[in-house]
């Protein structure tokens, strides 16, 4: 599935995989900054005009291969171990672990670049982070009202679950640590301060 809105010929779906996997095993070899499509194409096998076909930029196809698991996989998915508390936690180190990591920041500059440059890709990016697909943060902050003590009915599960993810991006962009401290501010502000 493409991030682009271009039309023409239908590609080739082992020309699309090559693609997206040559993106990401250079982005993670040299950085988003030296990341080019002459680079990706050489090492697909495929010539730099069937790129420029199928994505507008190197940030689109990142932007894609993260909407298909290729990048971060399950990290993006929140944990139900029944402690909504707990879940988030263990969500936010994973995610920030990555988004402030050398390969993290150019991962962000990469979706927002492509977010700006495709509306489509940022509604896709936020129903796949913070939306309520399965293993999404509005879906596991929705099983925590009425099972869990932390969320109230009729708790904007949409706002708290945008929120965070905005809190991580503002950290990643800023370069700010993601320590102990910070995410239980975070997990406090989402679902409230622990039980005494």
């Amino acid at each position: 599935m493409a991030v682009s809105s271009r039309s023409g010929p239908v590609r080739s779906e082992a020309a699309r995989q090559a693609i997206l996997q040559a993106a990401i095993e250079m982005l993670a070899e040299r950085g988003y900054d030296h990341l080019a499509i002459e680079g990706i194409a050489s090492r697909a096998g495929v010539g730099k005009q069937t790129i420029y076909r199928w994505w507008k930029s190197k940030s689109a196809i990142i932007a894609e291969a993260l909407l298909e698991g290729m990048i971060l996989g399950e990290r993006l998915e929140v944990p139900d171990t029944g402690d909504v508390r707990r879940d988030l936690t263990t969500w936010l180190h994973a995610v920030g672990e990555v988004l402030l990591s050398s390969q993290g920041e150019g991962l962000v500059r990469s979706l927002i670049a492509a977010a700006t440059d495709n509306a489509d890709v940022g509604q896709r990016l936020r129903d796949a982070i913070a939306g309520s697909g399965s293993g999404a943060l509005s879906t596991r902050l929705a099983a925590a009202i009425g099972s869990e003590p932390h969320l109230p009915e009729g708790a904007p599960i949409d706002d708290i679950a945008e929120a965070l993810v905005g809190a991580l991006l503002l950290r990643a962009l800023s370069r700010s640590p993601l320590d102990d401290h910070a995410i239980a501010a975070l997990v406090a502000v989402a679902v409230g301060p622990p039980r005494a």
